[in-house]
Order: structure tokens, then C-alpha cells, then sequence
């Protein structure tokens, strides 16, 4: 049955979905008419200074000629465009929106863009059939014990001296630094900086990494500030966007929210684990200092907590979602020293399988979860879940791992709904964990 959701004359973007099996989905992301022409037209515009045409000077060719000689080339950039600046945004933000509990990620089957025509970008689903969540909260659960050497808690002592001497040498003057997370919205102004679409303002984050020298993505936030407001055509962003074509657009940026590397922030870990004491706080910390068998505290108690779960709710995997997770837990040993030694392993292909399902099944019955217990996101929780990325031993309390943001070595960014559905993962296994060693 075919269902057209949330579409009004006001509205640029719009979603329709297709159920064409009872486990696979077709949705269709419709972007209105009126969006495409006035993108055509300030494509044209924006290439004027770039295209060399006969009996014109360089910067004069009109732009009808522009819009009729490259339709081809606008056509093809503006698909990318779009898919890239608002499309992936809108889709996750909906398949949330509608609950839908989807077996992997969209796969983009088409796109149909066109001059003075609604465009539409094609996507299949595979849809998972809804998990009946038993009363888990009463579940009994013996959560993992720490090792009691005291070193370990000196450990923690020094960790959390160290950074409250980080947090007392930040000032924050200096503005945006390498390492940290920029939270930004971002639009397509004309020359004039006049929005072309005001509804059309889309979110994303980034994290400045050190891979590159001078890159355009980290001269574009290095040194800026919270609440700060710019126009620029930086390349960077023309890049990420579209390299299709040297169309240069210029983008209006406002700085919504800044995560310094600088100090890890233990108000923010608190909230993250609900605690409220400095006490709770070191003991939660110790997690990550206690180790048995090369597995920390915490990781063993949110995999005890989802054996617990899976044993109560029976379910099969989907065998193609299994065979893709086996690709990318292979891709990720591969680039272990020790990879041609875990290979000759007799059961190295069967264990692999069994982790490839063992995650699948995790992350089907946590989105099921989230949508039972009605979990949100909130920019606080954006902030919170990042602020564990800042050190290397606060991300063994990072479960669901970030969305991968490089290209080409180069940090790109991050659309804003895309990390909000792992971090409501991440949020609801906390909120598990939370319920099952409630005393």
C-alpha cells in the first residue's frame, strides 16, 4: 500500500513509502518544484564566473545560456547536491519520525531530477517485523564486578586531576581548536546573502581532525565561536557537497554548539550516566580502568545486558544483513597486525558469523527499544555522547560506534539525524544498563 506523508504546498521536502513486501520497503524523498528551479537557476549563476562561452566575456554569459548548455552537468550536481545537503538529514529524521524499525542502512535505488519538475530520490528498506519487548526492566541481572587493586583507583584519581587542571587552563579565546566537535546549520544564500529558501537550512557536525595540512574544512571553523554567523563559498564545503562542478555557492554558517577537546567535561559524563554524586562518579569510571581478559567492566556489562535481553526475545537475524556485517568486521581485522594470525584459526570464518549476527541482533532489538520506551534525542545528549570521544579510554564507554566521517582522510561532516540515531543507541543501552542494576 502506498502512504504519502507529511506533503502540503508549504513543505520542500516530502516522503512517501511503498510497501512492495511485507519485509521490504520502498520510500520515495520528494523535493518540490519550486526548490529545484530556483536551485537550477543559482547553479547557473554561481558557475557564470567559470564558464567560457564565444562572444561573451568571461563573468557575462547569461544564465539562461548557462541553464540550457549545462543542463546535463547541473542536472547530474545538483543530485549529489541534494542527497548530500538535505536529503540524508530528512530520511533519517523520518524513518525516526514514522518508527520504522529498518533491518541495515537505506540503499539509494534512483533519482529522478529534472528542470521545473518535482525531483525524487528512490530508496528500499529492509523493513524488520516489530520485536514484542517483554517486561525487561524486571529481568534479574548480576552486573559484572570490578577488580579491587587500589592502583585502579588512583588511576581514576589521576584521570580526573588531570583534566580538572585541563579545564582550568581552558579559556576558550582562542575559539574552535583541533579535535573538536562544531555543531552548524548551514544555508545557500544568493549574492546579495538573501536566503533562497529559508525552510531549506539543514544541521551538521564535524570534528576538526590533524590528518591534513591546511585543509579548507578546518580554516573554515579554526578559531570561530559559539554563536558565531559568516557567509563563504569555502571550498571545502563545495567540495563535500558537489565536485561535480566549480559552482560556488555561497554558504551562510552559524556556529550552533562547540565540544572542546581540550578538557573532558565531568558535568556532562554525570548527566550522560545519571549521577549524581562525585562518588557514583568514580565508581562508573572504574569501568573503564577494570579489566579481565582484556574486556573492561563496562564492555562486559552491556554485552551481559544484551545476552540477557536476546536470550528473553527470540528472533532471527536476516541472512543478508549478517553477510554485510561480516564484510565489516573483516574490514576492520584486516587492518590488524595480528589479522594473518587470527586467519588460520580453524574457527575464524565460524566466529566472525557468530559476532556478524550477534551485532546485527543487538542493534535491531535497541531501535526496537528506543521506539517502545519513546527515547529521544537531545542536543544536550548530542553533546554528552561526543564529549566521550575526546580521550581514548573514555571510548570504551561508547558502545555504538560513531558513523565513519572521513573521505579520503579528510573529516567530512556528519549529518545531524544520522549521528543522532546511533546516539540514541548509545542512550538506550545506557538506559537498560540503568534499569537492570537499579537496587
Amino acid at each position: 500500500m502506498k502512504q504519502k506523508i507529511s506533503s502540503d504546498n508549504s513543505t520542500i521536502f516530502s516522503i512517501e513509502h511503498n510497501y512492495e513486501q511485507p519485509t521490504l520497503c520502498r520510500v520515495t524523498i520528494v523535493v518540490s518544484k519550486s526548490l529545484i528551479n530556483t536551485f537550477f537557476s543559482e547553479t547557473a549563476f554561481a558557475l557564470k564566473d567559470n564558464i567560457q562561452a564565444h562572444g561573451f566575456q568571461q563573468g557575462e554569459v547569461p544564465v539562461e545560456y548557462i541553464t540550457k548548455q549545462y543542463k546535463t552537468n547541473i542536472t547530474e550536481h545538483l543530485k549529489e547536491f541534494f542527497f548530500k545537503f538535505g536529503i540524508v538529514n530528512f530520511l533519517f529524521q523520518e524513518l525516526r519520525a514514522q518508527k520504522f524499525l529498518v533491518a541495515g542502512d537505506p540503499r539509494l535505488v534512483d533519482i529522478a531530477l529534472e528542470h521545473d519538475q518535482d525531483a525524487r530520490f528512490i530508496f528500499e528498506l529492509s523493513v524488520f517485523p516489530s520485536i514484542a519487548l517483554n517486561e525487561w526492566k524486571y529481568f534479574p541481572f548480576k552486573a559484572p564486578n570490578r577488580k579491587n587493586y587500589k592502583d585502579l583507583d588512583r588511576q581514576v584519581e589521576s584521570f580526573i586531576q588531570e583534566e580538572q587542571k585541563n579545564l582550568e587552563r581552558y579559556t576558550g579565546d582562542h575559539g574552535v581548536s583541533i579535535g573538536d566537535w562544531v555543531n552548524f546549520n548551514i544555508s545557500i544564500v544568493d549574492k546579495d546573502h538573501a536566503f533562497l529558501d529559508e525552510r531549506f537550512v539543514q544541521n551538521f557536525w564535524i570534528k576538526l581532525g590533524n590528518d591534513e595540512i591546511d585543509g579548507h574544512l578546518q580554516s573554515l571553523f579554526l578559531n570561530k565561536k559559539k554563536g558565531d554567523d559568516f557567509v563563504t563559498n569555502n571550498k571545502g564545503l563545495q567540495d563535500y557537497f558537489s565536485d561535480q562542478l566549480r559552482a560556488s555557492y555561497n554558504f551562510r554558517v552559524h556556529v550552533a554548539e562547540v565540544v572542546p577537546h581540550t578538557y573532558f567535561c565531568f558535568d556532562q559524563f554525570k548527566d550522560h550516566f545519571r549521577i549524581k554524586t562525585n562518588k557514583d562518579m568514580h565508581k562508573k569510571l572504574i569501568e573503564v580502568f577494570s579489566y579481565r581478559n582484556d574486556v573492561s567492566q563496562r564492555l562486559a556489562m552491556v554485552e551481559e545486558a544484551f545476552k540477557l535481553l536476546l536470550s528473553r526475545h527470540r528472533f532471527f537475524a536476516p541472512q543478508h544483513l549478517v553477510l554485510r556485517q561480516q564484510k565489516i568486521i573483516l574490514g576492520a581485522i584486516q587492518s590488524n597486525p595480528d589479522y594473518n594470525v587470527y586467519r588460520k584459526q580453524k574457527d575464524f570464518n565460524f566466529w566472525i558469523q557468530q559476532l556478524a549476527e550477534k551485532q546485527v541482533k543487538e542493534t535491531l532489538l535497541i531501535d526496537q527499544l528506543i521506539y517502545r520506551e519513546n527515547i529521544t534525542v537531545s542536543n544536550e545528549d548530542m553533546v554528552n555522547y561526543l564529549n566521550l570521544d575526546k580521550r581514548p579510554r573514555m571510548k570504551e564507554f561508547v558502545y555504538f560506534s560513531l558513523p565513519d566521517s572521513k573521505h579520503y582522510g579528510q573529516d567530512t561532516p556528519l549529518a545531524l539525524h544520522e549521528l543522532s540515531r546511533v546516539c540514541a543507541r548509545e542512550k538506550a543501552i545506557n538506559y537498560v544498563i540503568h534499569y537492570l542494576t537499579k537496587k
